[in-house]
């Protein structure tokens, strides 16, 4: 079976640029969550992990390195797995194959693909260190506030927000908290309150 996996951050975002060849796949696995999530955490991954280990896998494409995951470690280790069972993984865009012909480990993709992971890893670090240094400069600024103490929403509008939707999206696929967390950046609390109000749980 030669696979294709398709991976954005949020579920408003659309996976039809890693799509473009996807009639030549015999299944598209797509997920919709923060690369920092190791690839077989995932509930694309969990699956995809599922079939290897039924021996149903021939083949895995991915559209770029980081749309496999942006950590440098959990990427390799992700394919070294794939290669010790000889399978090869293909990055389309990138035109890297994880093996040669006979088998073996490509050596020059091993290398653009560490370089390119560290690269995707750097890239997030980064964003991450922005957004704290843009949240610090708005405190010393006073124009960064939570909410007032005492302050209250009306539930009909707490509904429409698009968080909402997206937390009780992922409830409803049977997504995990932490999985849930990472993808929308939310609390614990925020889930626990969207799960009792929209999908009327204990």
């Amino acid at each position: 079976m030669n696979i294709l996996y398709t991976r954005t951050s949020t579920i408003d975002q659309k996976t039809d640029r890693q799509r473009v060849k996807e009639k030549e796949f015999d299944l598209v696995v797509e997920d919709k969550i923060s690369g920092s999530v190791p690839f077989f955490e995932r509930p694309g991954g969990i699956k995809i992990l599922n079939l290897l280990e039924d021996r149903k896998i021939t083949s895995l494409s991915v559209w770029q390195v980081d749309r496999l995951g942006r950590n440098l470690l959990d990427i390799l280790s992700t394919i070294k797995l794939f290669s010790d069972r000889k399978i090869n993984i293909c990055f389309i865009d990138q035109g890297l194959n994880t093996l040669l012909e006979d088998g073996k480990e490509n050596p020059i993709a091993t290398m653009f693909i560490s370089m390119l992971g560290c690269i995707g890893e750097m890239m997030r670090n980064q964003i991450l260190e922005n957004q704290k240094q843009g949240i610090a400069i708005a405190k010393l600024k006073n124009v960064y506030r939570g909410r007032k103490p005492g302050a209250t929403e009306k539930q009909e509008d707490w509904v429409k927000k698009e968080k909402v939707a997206k937390v009780k999206a992922l409830l409803e696929k049977g997504v995990s908290y932490q999985l849930i967390q990472d993808t929308v950046n939310c609390s614990p609390n925020f889930i626990i309150k969207v799960k009792k109000t929209l999908l009327h749980a204990a």
